[in-house]
């Protein structure tokens, strides 16, 4: 890379009319030695958004569009990828706002480590309570935890990169994302970049502001859709998957072993020394339960309401996701998409 680089900022839009003035502000307000475009792939949004995003087109020439009519984020960000023009691409998200000078520092990450992808560390916060509770879930290693980005401290090799700063030629070797994965979409790809011998490196010092989803239920569609492709990727891919991902459906399986021997106690088909041994499944539960409880109690300064949110919220991902998981792993993800932005909350879950 020379010293003046152009950077292509792409970032995939559905039902963002709240957040995206902010997120493109923070992509324009980047300080970079070169040339800078930002690309919107917009679905099709139902809350204003379209319009909100012509308005800021018109207002600045960095900013171009394109359609995503499928509303997928793969589909999106590949369509951004071949509209954009220059040889560093930084994908960004319409939920998210980036820190000060991370592109510089990203930029600066790439040429001295000769990583192909660079991230950070997804730093989420909230406005309400809920998101509060959210956030700090998220970067906990007891929520979201384990990833690097969800709050590693080292800079060093990693696995995946929350976003992603990446050269282009790379992304033209491996190919772009993988439009047939909904959710996940960038773990696949970076499997890919390692798998072709390249590096994806993390560096804490670079930070992306992320908002959490603002209530209960579209937080638990968009877990249930995250833990069913999590699963699809372990059908696709098995081995290559940590075993992190199986917490929270051995969570799931627990609960119904419990549920099944509670059953078998009250109408005493299990009894005598065989129910004493079968309660045992009980006790990692309480511990569960007890986690919970220490989470809503940790000290710190937070609301009752934020409090009481987390110790809902908490198992609400443990069980979203497990349930999500073991939905993919048995029978795959197929065309369950993440719908915590579309339609009535009251749908369903896919």
């Amino acid at each position: 890379m020379t010293a003046d680089v152009g950077v292509s900022f792409v970032m995939p839009v559905l039902n963002e009319r709240d957040y995206l003035e902010h997120a493109v502000a923070s992509v324009l307000a980047q300080d970079v030695d070169g040339p800078t475009e930002l690309v919107l792939a917009l679905g099709p949004s139902t809350d204003g958004t379209t319009a909100l995003a012509e308005a800021l087109a018109a207002a600045d020439a960095r900013i171009r569009l394109v359609d995503n009519p499928a509303a997928h984020i793969p589909v999106g960000l590949n369509a951004a990828i071949r509209a954009s023009r220059h040889p560093i691409v930084i994908r960004v998200d319409a939920h998210s706002e980036l820190s000060p000078g991370y592109t510089r520092r990203a930029i600066a990450t790439l040429r001295r480590t000769g990583a192909a992808n660079v991230g950070g560390v997804m730093s989420a916060d909230g406005r309400t309570a809920f998101q509060k509770a959210v956030a700090r879930l998220y970067n906990s290693p007891v929520g979201l935890g384990g990833g690097a980005y969800h709050g590693g401290a080292r800079e060093g090799e990693a696995e995946s990169a929350y976003l992603g700063v990446m050269r282009r030629e790379v992304l033209d070797e491996v190919g772009l994302f993988d439009e047939s994965i909904r959710r996940g979409e960038d773990w696949e790809l970076n499997l890919r970049i390692r798998q072709a011998g390249h590096l994806v490196w993390f560096d804490p010092e670079l930070s992306v502001t992320y908002w959490p989803r603002e209530s209960w239920w579209r937080l638990a569609r968009q877990f249930h859709a995250t833990g069913a492709w999590r699963g699809e990727l372990v059908r696709r891919y098995g081995r290559s998957n940590g075993l992190r991902y199986f917490a929270p459906p051995a969570l799931v399986v627990l609960l119904v072993v419990a549920a099944v021997v509670g059953a078998l106690q009250l109408t005493g088909v299990l009894r005598g020394i065989l129910s004493l041994i079968a309660s045992l499944v009980y006790l990692p539960l309480v511990a569960y339960a007890l986690l919970v409880i220490a989470v809503g109690l940790a000290p710190g300064k937070r609301s009752v309401r934020e409090r009481l949110w987390m110790m809902l919220v908490l198992p609400t991902m443990h069980l979203s996701w497990g349930l999500g998981f073991l939905a993919g792993v048995l029978r795959g993800a197929g065309d369950i998409v993440d719908a915590s932005r579309l339609g009535d909350r009251n749908t369903p879950l896919p």
